[in-house]
């Protein structure tokens, strides 16, 4: 498994500034390679050139390298020419990922010029020396595939280093917790529980669908690394997603020997990390668990923010608790035995989550299957990092993170009055449709906004008409059990335009206006 994370590039492309900011986002220590350098020789690196020479330079750059093979995970600021030492890259290609920082040679002059370091290597003129150097290294910096643009503001830089590598941190309720999206990343599942510091016993849970595909790997990779582990395997499907089958996940705790510091992992959509995470909440009064989700609308929504629970013949979700887990483990891979149906209905909450807060994200869903298919662990990581910045802000949903239910309100209804024979993403894209019918009817968005969210909808497949046999009358009776009403009223987040929506929209004759816009 690798730990470390390598920032590589010219000088002034930012790499130790990047590098502290990143560190502090992923909660990771920070190591300045060359600063490290500085303080084992006791000289500063000009004097360490011009006394002994590069070569000596390079040698106490290569030893300061090999020391972070015992580290803890770390962000690494690394010289501008590190990694020209074929055993230095090789080092930093086994240990970690390397980020090169790319900023066009302008750029590099402007903030070089500002900088009171001196550079042994950029004496004189230096435009000319930097392009020199530049010219000198360009074939081995472009051998470096992992690039970030760094031209623009360092925090955008940041952003996107953690959309490149699928790392994030979400630091809400408690400790925080680190979301990971990585090929293969469920081979490593007993290394990312080590690193985490996590106890056995075990018990794996999951359900009769995706037990069969993955939970013989996950076994063996948590055996591997010393965990004593049981399986548990839930029937499939929302009508299961009851308080009776998280007594059942309690039951095989016990039976396992799990104790408080043992851990329930959830290997699977929405309902098992809403199950396990609940049942993790409450067994012996709050244990670890760690989510590994297996469907797109559990990767993007379901198992980030900490909400487990379990559904009650009234309602979707009606017990429950906030209870985040220690980590979530996101193999994109997983969906390639995910149904189509499955696939679709977790791209609802994709192409929420652009309408919501990301453009960009939006204008990559409408682009189709085949763009999407193309290009999702992009479109994954832009998804997750939506709900992980909306949750940060607002852990326990009493302000912004209502942002996160547009197309819900009226999404549950019609998910509950069809049996549960619509799919939780199929009934929000139905939901979604109406709630912009609704925000054009009242002004909130201009109108064509409904028509445009629709179109990409319809477009992936997605249905978007409430079902005719529904009434209106039974959908706002159905939307006032929703626990998301407050002193019974119940409060809609309506889209403006693509990027935002407003929070706590209380509508009068909420059926009247719902009749008008079906």
């Amino acid at each position: 498994m690798k730990k470390h994370i390598y920032l590589y590039g010219p000088s002034g492309s930012g790499k130790s500034t990047v590098g502290a900011m990143l560190a502090n986002d992923l909660d990771m220590q920070f190591v300045d390679l060359d600063a490290r350098i500085t303080e084992a020789a006791d000289k500063d690196i000009p004097t360490i050139m011009d006394v002994q020479g590069e070569p000596h330079f390079r040698d106490l750059e290569t030893e300061e390298l090999r020391r972070l093979a015992d580290e803890e995970p770390s962000v690494v600021s690394l010289g501008g020419g590190a990694l020209v030492r074929k055993e230095n890259r090789q080092f930093a290609e086994e240990t970690g990922d390397i980020v090169f920082l790319d900023a066009d040679i302008d750029v590099l002059i402007d903030r070089l010029k500002t900088d009171e370091e001196k550079r042994p290597l950029l004496d004189g003129n230096l435009g000319q020396s930097l392009g020199g150097l530049l010219e000198k290294r360009k074939e081995h910096y472009l051998s470096f595939e992992q690039r970030i643009n760094a031209n623009g503001e360092l925090p955008e830089t940041v952003k996107e280093i953690k959309l490149s590598l699928g790392r994030f941190r979400l630091k809400a309720m408690g400790g925080g917790y680190d979301l990971r999206i990585q090929e293969g990343i469920r081979h490593e599942l007993g290394d990312h529980l080590r690193v985490l510091g996590l106890r056995r016993p075990v018990l794996l849970v999951s359900d009769e669908n995706v037990m069969p595909l993955y939970g013989d790997a996950a076994v063996h990779s948590l055996e591997a690394a010393g965990y004593q582990t049981e399986k548990l395997s839930l029937p499939a499907g929302e009508s299961h997603k009851t308080i009776q089958t998280v007594s059942s996940i309690w039951e095989a705790a016990l039976a396992a020997g799990l104790e408080r510091t043992s851990t329930i992992i959830a290997l699977g959509g929405g309902v098992v990390s809403d199950l396990a995470g609940f049942a993790a909440a409450t067994y012996m009064r709050g244990c670890n668990w760690v989510a590994v989700p297996t469907t797109v609308l559990a990767m993007v929504d379901a198992s980030l923010g900490g909400k487990t629970g379990c559904d009650l013949p009234q309602g979707k979700n009606l017990a429950g608790a906030f209870y985040p887990p220690k980590a979530v483990l996101t193999d994109p891979h997983v969906l390639s035995t995910l149904p189509e149906r499955e696939m679709l209905a977790g791209l609802a909450e994709v192409v929420k989550h652009g309408i919501i807060s990301d453009p960009e994200l939006f204008a990559m869903v409408s682009e189709g299957m085949d763009s999407i298919q193309n290009d999702l662990k992009n479109i994954l990581c832009r998804g997750i990092a939506v709900k992980a910045e909306i949750i940060e802000e607002d852990p326990y949903e009493k302000g912004v993170r209502a942002a996160l239910n547009y197309g819900h309100t009226i999404g549950h209804a019609v998910e509950a009055l069809s049996g549960y024979s619509l799919l939780h993403g199929e009934a929000v894209s139905i939901g979604m449709a109406a709630e912009a019918r609704i925000s054009e009817k009242l002004g909130i968005s201009d109108e064509g906004l409904a028509e445009e969210i629709i179109a990409v909808l319809r477009g992936l497949g997605l249905p978007t008409a409430i079902p005719a046999e529904m009434n209106s009358t039974e959908l706002v009776k159905q939307m006032r059990t929703d626990k998301k009403k407050s002193g019974g009223i119940v409060r809609f987040a309506l889209p403006e335009r693509i990027g935002k929506v407003v929070t706590g929209v209380e509508i009068g004759e909420i059926e009247n206006i719902l009749e008008e816009t079906r």
